[in-house]
């Protein structure tokens, strides 16, 4: 049982097996949360032009394409293929993929850069989500993942293990928060807020550092609620509360406990808790109900945008609302084209541009972006989109309050957003047009602000945390983890639309 109908989920076809394995995703993966968009024509188009340039330059370095995809050249590639198909977005010249050496030199000075993912996922050893768990299984049986090859399969080595795998040894990832989703039925919460805190500790405690962080999920109007916010902040000693305005977003046609986060009587309560508590941190999943979804279950729809964001800002500004996937609607089963389309058209986006404003119209200073799904949805089928969404983002809340999550490990491991990002700039066109700053450098202010820095402060982790990152035990596993010649699988994880449907 998922979120989708047995319909729907016929229709699909597991990531791992159906996509090619290619450094970055050319059509959306979905983990079951919502309809993946099938493939578009110029993602088709990327994919042949990423696959004939794989192929020349793999011959030329006495490599397969597949080992060619998984080294930094490789991923150099992608993206010059990604400019081909949708124009001059990225940062990247032919030079670095034809020349191993230059790739690998430039991977390797920006793999240090502080990375704080505050966005991340695995599902419970429990699950009922069973199409999701069977896909895991494929991957340790056909020895895909070098950590599941020689060892007893079991549900919770394809979760935990994956994860680790994905986040901590695949990409530049330092430090990351577990994060979960709530459900009218228990057993399909992706990770209980218990889970989420003994995964937490079960990293740290390996580490012998401070690598994980981990939320716990608030519910308004279900069942003891409140009293399950004081056994966290009391037991579980949370970084973070998170939650879904929608209420139910894993069966949204079970919802019974939508909600508003400017709801005095229901909300609030909570919020005095938490700030008693010093849990200052609020983070609210918003967005990726596009008018597809809103059509299917039109009561949620009020719930959906950014619309009770201002109000709860301005009455808790001792609290620091952080809202996921920066309410960007047009993920899950929307289409980034009708985005883009709106963005033309009026030069607003549904509901990042509300987001953005919010400061200078409420006179606040404490409401964040987490990129999370906005990013990578919109990076493999619409660059530019991404490029405007950040802009706006950094225009509206400062680059000071854009914040890096990638919702892996959803779409695989994280690297190839990182690269994404160090890449992006916003076209100059668009730039004089609307009054965008540039992004900048792979490594330059706004985006270590991005990457690192904005979470840092947010979850007060300091210098000396950061330092012993360097010698930990998971940073010493990672380099004998490369030393061994192990790469990124290049698996995406999770659903995608048939091959061949348009």
């Amino acid at each position: 049982m998922g979120w989708l109908t047995d319909d729907e989920r016929n229709q699909l076809a597991p990531a791992e097996r159906a996509l090619p394995r290619l450094p970055i995703p050319v059509q959306a993966v979905s983990s079951d949360e919502f309809m993946p968009m099938p493939q578009s024509p110029r993602q088709r188009a990327l994919e042949r032009r990423l696959k004939a340039l794989g192929t020349e330059l793999a011959r030329h370095q006495g490599l397969t394409r597949r080992q060619f995809f998984r080294t930094a050249s490789g991923m150099a590639a992608a993206f010059l293929a990604m400019n081909d198909t949708f124009g001059p977005v990225f940062g990247v010249s032919h030079a670095e993929a034809a020349t191993p050496e230059l790739a690998q030199a430039r991977a390797q000075g920006l793999s240090g850069q502080f990375i704080m993912d505050m966005h991340t996922h695995f599902l419970r050893d429990d699950t009922r989500l069973q199409g999701f768990v069977r896909a895991r299984e494929a991957v340790g049986k056909a020895g895909w993942n070098p950590m599941l090859v020689n060892k007893p399969q079991n549900i919770e080595d394809l979760k935990f293990a994956n994860y680790m795998k994905e986040v901590f040894l695949d990409s530049d990832t330092k430090v990351a928060c577990i994060s979960g989703a709530p459900s009218e039925i228990t057993e399909d919460w992706f990770l209980t807020n218990e889970m989420k805190a003994a995964a937490r500790t079960r990293i740290n405690d390996a580490s012998g550092s401070r690598r994980a962080f981990s939320h716990a999920i608030f519910t308004p109007g279900y069942p003891g609620w409140m009293e399950q916010i004081d056994r966290a902040i009391e037991v579980l000693k949370p970084d973070s509360f998170k939650g879904y305005t929608i209420g139910d977003n894993t069966h949204k046609n079970l919802s019974k406990h939508p909600w508003r986060l400017d709801d005095e009587k229901l909300a609030y309560p909570a919020y005095e808790k938490f700030a008693k508590a010093g849990l200052v941190n609020v983070c609210i999943h918003k967005g990726l109900f596009p008018p597809s979804m809103a059509q299917r279950f039109p009561h949620l729809l009020p719930y959906c945008d950014v619309s009770d964001v201002a109000r709860a800002a301005k009455d808790w500004p001792q609290l620091n609302f952080i809202i996921y996937h920066g309410g960007y609607r047009y993920a899950g089963a929307g289409r980034p084209e009708d985005a883009w389309q709106q963005f033309e058209q009026s030069g607003r986006i549904d509901w990042v541009t509300d987001l953005a404003e919010i400061p200078a119209r409420a006179g606040v200073s404490n409401v964040y972006a987490d990129v999370g799904q906005l990013f990578a949805q919109t990076t493999i089928a619409e660059p530019k989109l991404a490029a405007v969404m950040m802009g706006q983002l950094i225009a509206g809340l400062g680059a000071d309050h854009v914040c890096w999550g990638t919702d892996a490990i959803w779409t695989g491991a994280p690297q190839w957003q990182i690269e994404a990002l160090r890449r992006l700039e916003i076209p100059d066109e668009l730039r004089r047009k609307h009054g965008f700053a540039p992004l900048g450098e792979a490594d330059g202010p706004v985006k270590r602000a991005i990457f690192g820095e904005n979470n840092a402060r947010l979850y007060n982790f300091d210098a000396r945390q950061r330092l012993a990152l360097a010698d930990d035990r998971l940073s010493q596993a990672k380099l004998a983890y490369e030393r061994e010649g192990s790469l990124r699988t290049n698996l995406a994880y999770g659903f995608v639309a048939g091959r061949g449907s348009t």
